[in-house]
């Protein structure tokens, strides 16, 4: 039975840490961090073969046709073992099939990367369907919940540090799912850390106020204790910082669902770290959600989500300035 789903980028990156290169990588999808990253690992392999400059280009989809790309691909070296092309932005060629044919023999004194940004319109159409028959194509698709975490694991240690899984998901929590905003803050991270090896909580817990920030955890505290104003605040600052909407329902719908459960954990004697752990949340934090619990009934978790549920509508089907939609939001979970 053919393939329906091509490898993933990830892949690409074990195989260059063994040292081995192909004459030609496909590289699509909606991670354009990874994207990025698998480029840049292919020119950090290919970097020992090329001794000049005239051997390294960089060419977007519409400055030359497919058919001029690959002429220069198979030209030999100017002086080099191998050549380096970067086709990037290559979703805007119209004419993608000639890449099928070269895809059948590459040159092997040339490394063509191309950059596809966004998915493909049928993987089982030209040239993708030969690419992939050739091992010539990998995904780059946007990492979530374990898989993410196991990224951040591996980055940080790629970096010479080490961090428990649970610190790595609060990091996580705390930035949102972009890893671009995930890489930055772990550098700000290893620099508060100088020679410590170790990316504890408490590290992660001190960043927000180093920066002067607040975290989504301030947030979950003070809708927590019913303080309206101290949660607009917060609010507020999260927006200005970068965050947007969607991730702030994300993660109070998360906190009300983790909310939802502390009663029943308490009645079974569920020891803290576990209980934490079942709520999604670090063992430091699962105090504010007992006294939270504490505060609200049934019925007002039942109206928070409601109101959540509310809010994701108004993010998909209106324009609502990002301000007055968390206002109203935090005003409906608070009434």
């Amino acid at each position: 039975m053919a393939k329906t789903k091509a490898p993933s980028v990830l892949d690409v990156l074990s195989d260059l840490k063994k040292g081995n290169i192909k004459p030609l990588y496909y590289f699509f999808g909606e991670d354009y961090f990874i994207l990025q990253s698998a480029v840049k690992a292919v020119k950090e392999a290919a970097s020992p073969f090329i001794t000049s400059d005239f051997d390294k280009e960089t060419i977007y989809g519409n400055d030359k046709t497919i058919h001029e790309v690959l002429d220069y691909a198979s030209s030999f070296p100017f002086g080099s073992e191998k050549k380096l092309i970067i086709l990037k932005e290559f979703e805007k060629v119209k004419d993608k099939k000639p890449l099928a044919g070269y895809s059948q023999s590459p040159v092997d004194f040339t490394v063509l990367v191309v950059v596809h940004n966004g998915s493909i319109s049928s993987i089982t159409s030209e040239p993708y369907k030969t690419l992939m028959q050739n091992g010539y194509l990998f995904e780059a698709k946007e990492l979530k919940g374990k898989n993410l975490l196991s990224w951040l694991i591996k980055s940080v240690e790629a970096k010479g540090k080490t961090i428990l899984s649970e610190n790595a998901q609060v990091l996580i929590d705390m930035v949102g799912e972009d890893r671009n905003l995930i890489e930055a803050q772990l550098e700000k991270i290893l620099i508060f850390m100088n020679d410590q090896t170790e990316i504890t909580f408490d590290y992660i817990k001190d960043l927000s106020s180093r920066l002067k920030q607040h975290s989504i955890f301030d947030l979950q505290n003070a809708i927590g204790k019913k303080q309206k104003d101290k949660a607009i605040e917060v609010a507020f600052n999260l927006l200005n910082n970068g965050k947007e909407p969607v991730f702030i329902v994300a993660m109070l719908t998360k906190y009300f669902t983790g909310l939802s459960r502390v009663s029943e954990l308490k009645k079974e004697n569920v020891p803290l770290q576990q209980a934490a752990r079942i709520v999604g949340t670090h063992h430091f934090y699962y105090k504010d959600y007992q006294q939270a619990r504490a505060i609200y009934s049934d019925d007002e978790i039942r109206n928070a989500f409601r109101a959540l549920l509310k809010a994701d509508l108004s993010i998909k089907t209106t324009s609502m300035e990002n301000k007055n939609l968390v206002t109203v939001l935090i005003s409906e979970i608070l009434s």
